[in-house]
Formats: C-alpha cells, structure tokens, sequence
C-alpha cells in the first residue's frame, strides 16, 4: 500500500470511476443491500450494523479507516483485492452517510503557509540522507516501503543536480573564455592592440578607456551602512546612466544634425547654403572624435570589445565614410539617377546612428532580425502565391484591359486621331448655352492604354498589382475594371486572391511576426508557471497604494461625509451626472444662437454640484488626505477652472467664454475613466502599453524620418498628381514625414506611389540637375514604397499589436492563470493604507510585523503554524535595507516570491539568486533564534542565581534577628554600657562603627576587634545553660583574659570557625537552586 502522505483534511472523499474498481473488486457478485456495510473483521462481515445511528457508525469507520490505511499489508493479489474493497466500501459508505457526495468544504489555506512547507520539505528532502534516516531508528524495510517519500526524494535531488548542473555549465563557460583571453595574451603579442600599435596597457590607452566607458552612476546604496538610498529622481538618475557620456554627447549631436537635415529642401541645398553646411562639420569632427577614442580604446579588428564586431559597428563606419566624403566633395551639380544622388540618399542613413547608440533601441532590432528567418520564410510564401496568381492573370487578362480614351471607340484600329473632350467646372453648374455654341472644352489625340495604375501585360506588373490587392487599396477598383472590360465571371480571381493572401496569408504573416518577438523576448520559451511569474511582476509594478485616508474613528459628521462619498451609489451618481452634462456638448454653443445660454445655465448648475462632490471630500478626507490623490487633483483642477469659467461667463458672455466652457466639459469627461473599474483597466493597458512600446515607436519614428529625408532627394520636385498635390507632397521634410504618416495608415499610399512613378512624355526632364526635373523615378518610387509599407505597416505596427495583445491579457486574465488575484492585491493595498498613516509609500521595518498580522485570507500568516515563516519575512524587510524603511513594493515583491513555488516559477539566475537569499535568512535566522535562546537562559540562570542569593541573604538577616533576640531578651536585664566604653569609643573616632550589615560580612585576619566583638555577642552555655553577659565591654575583658594567646592565632583561628559555620549553613539551605542552576 501507498502511504498518503496528504493530510485528510485536505481533500474530500474522491468520487472513484467504476473502471477502475473493476480491477480490485471480486468477481462474485455482491449483494447491493451491503452497500453500506462496514469494514469487515476478522469475525463477522454481515450487514447487522447498517442499522446503526449515523453518528455512531461514521466513528466507527473512521477508527477502522485510519488502521487499515497503515496497517494492512498486502501479501498476495487477492489480499491486494480484498484491501482496496474494503477501503472503496468505506469510503462510499462514510460519503453516503454524511449525506452528500461532494465532501464537505475546508478552509482556504493559505498560499504563503503552503509555499513555505513545501519549501521547507524540499530542503528536508534534499539535506537528509537515506543513512540518516536509518540511524534515526527506521529500518530499511521501512524506508522502501515509504514509496512516496522516496520518489519525492529523488526529484528533488533531480531538480538539484539539474540546476547545479547549468550552473557548473555557466560557469565553466566563462572560465574557458577567460583561459582562452589569457592563453591569446601570453601567446599572441598582437592580440588586444588596437591598430598593432597601442599597447593593452598604454597610458594612452587608458585615458581613452576612461573617456569612452565613463557614464553617470548615483550611488544607490550608501557606502557606510549599505542601506539603499531612496531619491525623488531617481528615474531621472537611471535615464541618465542608461549610456555612457560619450554616447550621450554623440545622441545630442546626431539630433541636431538631424534638426538640420530636417531645413534641407531641393530648393535650399546643403552645397550652396553655407549654414547647413556647419552641421555637417559639427557632425564629422565630433564622430571622428568619437570613433578614434574608441578605435585606441577597444580596437578596430581583432579585439575582444573592438569596434567592427558586429552590424552596428559596421554602420557606424559606414555612416561617417558617407559623411565625410560628401562634406569634402559637395557637388554643385548632381544629376538624377547618379552616384551623387545615391551618395544624397545614403546621407539620409544617419538618423539610425540612434539604434547604435541606445541599448534598448538595439535590443529592439535585435529582436527583430533574430525572426528575420522567419519572416523571410512566409514572405517567400506569400510571393509564390502572388507568382502563382500573376501568371495566372497575365494569360487571362493580357491585352485586355486596355481601352481606348475615346469612349465612342471600341476597337483598337479605330482608335486613332483626335477627339473633342468637354471640361465641366461643376455638375451643379448650369451653364446656359446659346444656339449652336458648344460646351468649353480641347481637342486631345486618341490613345489605346491601360488603366493609369495596374496591368497584366506581363509578369511584373501582374505582381505590382496583386501586392497592392494585397494590402486592400484599390482592389476594389481592379476587380470593377475587370469585370467591366473582361467579364463578371472573372471577378472570382479577385476574390478568391484576396481570400487567400489577406485572410489567410496576411494573417499568418502577422502570426510569425507576432511570435517572433515573443520568442526573441524570451516569454515564448518560458512554462506556464515561469509567465504567470512575468505577468504578476508586471502588475505588482504598476499597482500602487491607495491614496485613500482611513475612515475617521470618530462617528461624527466628518465619519458621515466619509461614508457618502464612498458609497458605490454616490459615485455612480457623479458618473452620470457627467454624462449628463457631456450631452449638453451635442449642440454647437454660438454666442448668437437662442440655446447657448440655457445650455450654459445647466452646465452651470452641473459645476456647482461637482463643488459641493469636492467640498464632501475635502470634509470627509481633510484637505492633506484628499490631496494625496491624483485623480482628486484633477478633479480640484477641473472644478476650479468650472468656478473661473462661471465667473468669466456670467461677466462676460462672449465666444471665448463659451469656448472654455465646451473646454471645462470635455476635461470633466475625462474623469469618468477612474469611476469604473472597467475603463480603468483599459486606461491602464493603454498607458501601459505606450510605457512598454516606447522604443518601438521611436524606433518607427527615426525609419519614418530616414524616409522623409530620402523621399525629400528623390520626390521633391515630382509635379502634382491625383494623390501629390499643394497638401501632400516631398518638398520639404515635414510635408514629407506627413504624406509617410498617411502611408503608414495605408490610405492611397499605391496611388502616392504611381504619382511618383511619372516619367516622360508626362513630365520635363533634366540630365543635369535633379532640382530642375519634375520627373520622378520609377525603380526607386517602387524600392522606397514598397519597403516602407512592408516594415512599418507588416513588421512594426505588428510589433505593438503583440505589446497591446500582451498587456491586455495581463489585465484581464482569469483568477485561474494568476498567482495572486486582484482581490489579494487589493486586501494588501487596504492593509497597507492602514498601516502607513502618512500615506508616504514608506514604512519603518518594525511596523512590517504589524503589516503580516493583519492581512487575511490568502496572504495570511498563522503565527502559531508558521511562526518561522513569519521570522524570516520580517528578517528578509529587515535586510533589504539594513534595518531603514521600505517601500509598498518591496513588501508586495517579497510577498509575491513566498506565495510561488520559485522552483517551478523563476528562471535560472533569478532562482538561483532567490534560493541564496532565502538559503542566507534561514541561516540568519537560526543565528538569531539560537542567540535568542541562549540569552533567555542565560537570563534564567541570572534569575535564579539572584534569587538564591536573596534566599541567603534573608536567611542571614533572619540569623542575625534570632540572635539579637536571643542576645537581647525584653526579659531579662542587660547592664547599660559603661561611661568608660563610651569614652573609649570617642577617644578612637577613626575606627568605624559596628554595623548590622558589616556582621553579615565574613571576618579577616586585619579585622580582629570586629570579629571578637561579634563573637563576644553572641550567648555563652555553662554547664547546659545560656549565660547572658553583662554588657559588650565586659564581655570584650572577659574573653581577652580567658584567651591568653597571642591576637593572630586566635584570629585565624575565629576566622577559619566563621567561615566553617557560613559554608555549612548556605549548603543545607540553598542547594537545591545550585542544583537547579
């Protein structure tokens, strides 16, 4: 048998399928009205206790249940069968009694209790050996029939091997790599000299290592008591250590290169305007300066950091060899379609310099050229489909789409010569002619043509077209063409193209995109445990406390306020009363029309509700608590710019008045956003999505800017079209970075395309000056185009749909994918604002403690289970920033790594960084459990050691009290001391008095007159009776002439009597505490 290794509490009795009770039950059939028939023993196994009363019976079971499961062992199978009968019989019968078959419902544990024991038997399983556990009294029959506990202990030492295994692998890599470095250095004189000439430690060298690597680094810890210094820029601080200073300058001066690029125009050239051409110089002399500190720092080939180790190495080279020879040739004279030309266009490479030099812009070409197989693999898909489809329509539609321009001629002899065309001004032009006079118009000659923007004469243009088809422009125009010149049947190739490329092609083209990122990311290769981790470390980034203020303790009118304003129905109402003052914008507010006014009255009867919204607040919140807000800020914004609009309208009643009004209404709408849960998340996947997509869109905005300035040396002169006109042009670079713009949304960018695709006879040529052509170019129009729409529309706009798609099934993922709930978070965010009073996002360490005791539900801590658990969370606050206050997330990030199973959840370094941190606390903890303890017992000992002492001291006192009764009885009568005592007392005021703490002390040899003293008061017993003497002083004469010896061995002899008594009198009363101590 299988030992549960569950507790029974955890779990109901499971519902067992009849499939697999057939394999252990007996072959004879059973009597059905033993169903409820108890475990049978050794005796009887008939039905007579069925009628037992139900209370009875389920103890009964429950007794027998619990022997049987660690008792029994089977021998054989049919003792096998017989076992697993009996144990189904039970629990079916104990279900059926208790009435219901699903078990009753237990507590929810919680998941910090669960993660920690699981943790804790890990450890256990790992650290103990099997020759431990048989030294600790188990036998090795036992241990293997423990089948549980030995599985469970071999995958934990599995998982450990594995991970210890990568690790060892880690490492062992980057010691090869280190031996390979030092084993080139000792070996190859040449290796890491820049050029072969600087040599690896040169003081040159040195100094430009330290120019290229030095970067902004805000000591973030303080280097005395290491604790993490907590500054209000420090977002501000990480941006500007994100690049070194170097990089920094070199950003700043390609932007103002680009800022001047942005004033070049084929009517103001860079050759002839002598101020663009500062920037140009400003350019080449800072990236010279930059490449050769880095070329003598890190090397040009051959080292381990050099400059060319990579593609944007090469681009950098490339980038500044382009530069530098345009600024020392600048042609006067650059004919279209040249070398000039393309050195122009080239030129225009320079804004990406910025992919260079920011690591997250890198990181995002990277990702992309990493699934750059991919893409090209389904875009070699997609262009055998268009192949396919192409030839296909060039045999079907060759030659027959042409038509001739004169619409009174059909056949293509006939169309020869010229005709009349007629120029109307306006369809709704009537123009009253006179008889025999004829409508304005020219005389144009006939031409048999194509349609202006697609054809299927030939493979190539069949192609153009279809790709055009492809992206949904203008295929609507080609399928009417079609079927007006060839026929309505031919409309389903059309169809059945735009089926298969668009929605299945198209589809899979965004797919691999999509999923390319998330792999190059690293989120697709992870497990479902390590991206519910990624994704709950994502919303504990985002979530923030409530700035909320507590509900004042009082029951006063401030505590009334509170609870109306907070009320559900309160702030449902606010909402639709903005609404409803949103409907008052339907209408055009003129200063002339009739409705403005009463339109502006309730408007204003609207903005004295929301101040009497905020004046409740402000009463229910006190100002400093309502201020903590961002959106009651905005709401106060909003409210005191509806107070001024009141005032301005009632005082002035004018157009602008009218207009800042429509103004304070749309910002109030803004506010309904933060009213509903709903529209708030999707706020937040917007903002979030922005947040994470930034780089991707400026990214998006440098190959739109690379684009303009291309599109500016190849279309700037292109004459005007039916898509290139006044307002959609490339003269300069803004009007260009517009029409991209346009094209990135997809509208008419195929008709944008064929306007600039004009050659001869439409157009005037020039063979020497491109600024003096309006002539476009027809291969580069088609490259430019086509390659713009593929990577911005296919490749980049497909990159933020999988960041949107990702966020927002971060926020609307079920409660079953996440590992904490928005419950959870919001239980910690209540528990928080009520621990942290000043609402500063800090608290100091000690009230963590309070913190833990307070949360509920599933971030409980039960102090009495898991009082460990509860140190070591405290201890883990406690370190992260030795001992000084922590923040609203450090608390929810520790949460969040003892609510998971980290083996299963976090990836490598990050586990096994955790399992470090973790491994250090225990063992801290344990340090100061340990210390602890000791220092309770030795408290204890303390404790009991001044007691005993306090026992002996009574005991003394009580001593000295018996014998001054004893010594001084009220009875009998003492001779009063002599005048001669007293005399002689007066006659020695050096000598110290007798006190009756100085007889408890023990006397000495130099102490002698004390002693003899203490012993001359004392009784003396003649002849079995007690004497009293007659005073101190004759007593003092008497003892000093019985004793003739010498005062020393009379002393030492006292002494040695003293200390004799003392000793014998502590032990027979204080040794039992000696012996407790």
């Amino acid at each position: 048998m299988v030992k549960i290794s569950k507790l029974p509490s955890d779990f109901t009795v499971p519902r067992i399928r009849e499939s697999f009770m057939k394999q252990f039950i007996d072959r004879q059939q059973q009597d059905p009205s033993c169903l409820f028939r108890r475990l049978p023993s050794a005796s009887s196994s008939s039905c007579d206790h069925s009628k037992r009363s139900a209370i009875e019976d389920n103890k009964y079971i429950d007794q027998k249940l619990r022997k049987s499961v660690f008792s029994i062992r089977a021998r054989n199978l049919m003792e096998k069968e017989t076992t697993v009968n009996k144990i189904l019989r039970a629990c079916t019968r104990q279900r059926m009694l208790s009435g219901s078959f699903e078990g009753q419902p237990t507590k929810e544990r919680s998941i910090l209790s669960v993660q920690h024991h699981i943790r804790q038997e890990r450890r256990s399983l790992r650290h103990g050996s099997t020759s431990q556990r048989i030294s600790r009294g188990k036998s090795l029959e036992t241990l293997t029939q423990d089948h549980s506990t030995t599985v469970r202990y071999r995958n934990a030492q599995r998982e450990d091997s594995e991970i210890k295994m990568i690790q060892e692998k880690k490492e062992q890599a980057e010691m090869k790599r280190k031996v390979q470095e030092e084993e080139l250095r000792e070996n190859h004189p040449y290796f890491d000299k820049p050029l072969f000439i600087v040599g690896r430690e040169h003081r040159f060298r040195n100094f430009c290592r330290m120019i290229v690597r030095a970067r902004f680094n805000v000591s973030k810890t303080d280097p005395n008591t290491g604790a993490v210094n907590s500054t209000k820029y420090h977002q501000l601080y990480d941006l500007l250590g994100l690049v070194t200073y170097l990089d920094w300058v070199m950003i700043v001066v390609t932007i103002c290169s680009c800022i001047s690029m942005m004033f070049e125009s084929p009517f103001t050239r860079v050759m002839h305007v002598p101020t663009l051409q500062i920037g140009e110089y400003v350019f080449v002399i800072f990236m010279s300066i930059e490449l050769n500190l880095k070329i003598m720092a890190d090397g040009l080939f051959f080292t381990p950091t050099a400059v060319i180790r990579d593609f944007g190495g090469v681009m950098d080279i490339f980038i500044y060899l382009v530069s530098l020879i345009f600024l020392c040739w600048l042609p006067n004279n650059v004919p279209p379609e040249s070398g000039a030309q393309l050195l122009m266009m080239l030129r225009c490479l320079r804004p990406l310099r910025i992919f260079k030099l920011v690591p997250q812009m890198r990181k995002v070409v990277r990702e992309v050229i990493k699934g750059f197989k991919e893409i090209f693999l389904v875009s070699i898909l997609l262009l055998t489909l268009m192949l396919v489809f192409a030839t296909f329509g060039v045999q079907l539609f060759a030659g027959k789409l042409a038509k001739c321009n004169d619409p009174h001629i059909s056949d293509k002899e006939d169309c020869h010569g010229i005709f009349r065309i007629n120029v109307s001004i306006s369809k709704n032009l009537n123009l009253k002619l006179r008889p025999g006079e004829k409508k304005p118009g020219f005389w144009v000659p006939r031409v048999w043509a194509n349609p202006r923007n697609f054809n299927f004469d030939n493979v190539g243009n069949a192609m153009l077209a279809l790709f055009e088809v492809l992206s949904l422009k203008g295929w609507v125009e080609v399928r009417d063409v079609i079927i007006h010149r060839v026929g309505p049947i031919h409309g389903i190739y059309i169809h059945v193209f735009v089926f298969l490329g668009c929605m299945i092609g198209l589809t899979l083209f965004v797919g691999v995109v999509i999923a390319n990122f998330n792999e190059n990311k690293g989120t697709a290769l992870l497990t479902v445990d390590q991206r519910r981790w990624e994704d709950l470390k994502s919303r504990l980034k985002i979530a923030q406390p409530l700035h909320l203020p507590p509900r004042p303790e009082n029951g006063g009118f401030r505590a009334k306020m509170y609870d109306i304003t907070q009320h559900p129905f309160f702030k449902r109402g606010i909402a639709v009363l903005v609404l409803a003052q949103s409907v008052l914008l339907s209408v055009k507010w003129d200063e002339l029309h009739p409705v403005t006014f009463p339109l502006a009255t309730m408007s204003v009867v609207f903005t004295f509700i929301f101040v009497l919204e905020v004046t409740m607040k402000l009463i229910a919140m006190s100002p400093a608590g309502y201020w903590q807000s961002r959106r009651n800020r905005y709401d106060l914004l909003v409210t005191s710019l509806g107070v001024i609009w009141i005032i301005l309208h009632f005082a002035l009643q004018n157009a602008y008045t009218y207009m800042m009004g429509t103004c304070v209404i749309v910002f109030r709408f803004f506010t309904i956003c933060g009213k509903h849960v709903t529209l708030k998340m999707l706020l937040l996947t917007v903002v979030v999505s922005m947040y994470k997509s930034f780089f991707i869109i400026v990214g998006m905005f440098l190959l739109l800017l690379c684009y303009a300035f291309a599109g500016v040396v190849l279309f700037g002169t292109v004459k005007y079209g039916e898509n290139i006109n006044r307002h959609a042009n490339f003269s300069t670079a803004g009007k260009a970075i517009t029409v991209l713009f346009r094209i990135v949304t997809g509208e008419d960018w195929n008709k944008i395309m064929h306007d600039c695709m004009v050659q001869p006879p439409f157009c005037t040529p020039d063979k020497h000056r491109y600024w003096e052509t309006d002539c476009g170019n027809y291969a580069g129009a088609l490259i430019y185009f086509c390659s713009f729409y593929v990577i911005i529309a296919y490749i980049m706009l497909n990159l933020l749909v999988a960041i949107i798609v990702e966020n927002f099934s971060l926020f609307y993922s079920t409660e079953e994918d996440q590992l904490l709930s928005y419950n959870d978070l919001r239980h910690f965010q209540i528990i928080w604002n009520m621990v942290d009073d000043k609402r500063e996002g800090v608290i100091p360490t000690s009230r963590v403690k309070f913190l833990l005791r307070l949360l509920r539900g599933r971030l409980e801590v039960d102090l009495d289970k898991d009082k460990l658990l509860f140190k070591h969370m405290c201890y883990e606050m406690e370190r992260l920033h030795n001992g000084g206050d922590v923040t609203f997330h450090d608390v929810l990030s520790m949460l969040s790594y003892r609510s998971v199973d980290i083996r299963k959840s976090l990836q490598l370094e990050e586990l096994l960084a955790r399992e470090q941190l973790e491994y250090t606390i225990e063992e801290e903890v344990a340090k100061q459990t340990i210390r602890m303890w000791l220092k309770k017992c030795l408290k204890r000992i303390r404790a009991k050691q001044q007691q005993s002492c306090s026992i002996i001291l009574s005991l003394r006192e009580s001593q000295q009290q018996d014998l001054r009764r004893l010594l001084n009885p009220p009875s009998i009568e003492t001779t009063i001391p002599s005048e001669d005592t007293n005399a002689h007392n007066q006659d020695n005021p050096t000598q110290p008095e007798i006190s009756g703490l100085q007889t408890l002390l023990s006397p000495t040899l130099s102490d002698r007159s004390g002693y003899r003293q203490d012993s001359a008061d004392r009784p003396q017993r003649k002849l079995g009776q007690w004497r009293l003497p007659a005073g101190r002083t004759s007593v003092k004469s008497m003892l000093f002439k019985m004793n003739p010896v010498s005062d020393e061995a009379s002393s030492g002899s006292e002494v040695k009597k003293w200390w004799t008594r003392q000793l014998t009198v502590e032990s027979d009363e204080s040794g039992d505490d000696l012996i407790d101590i």
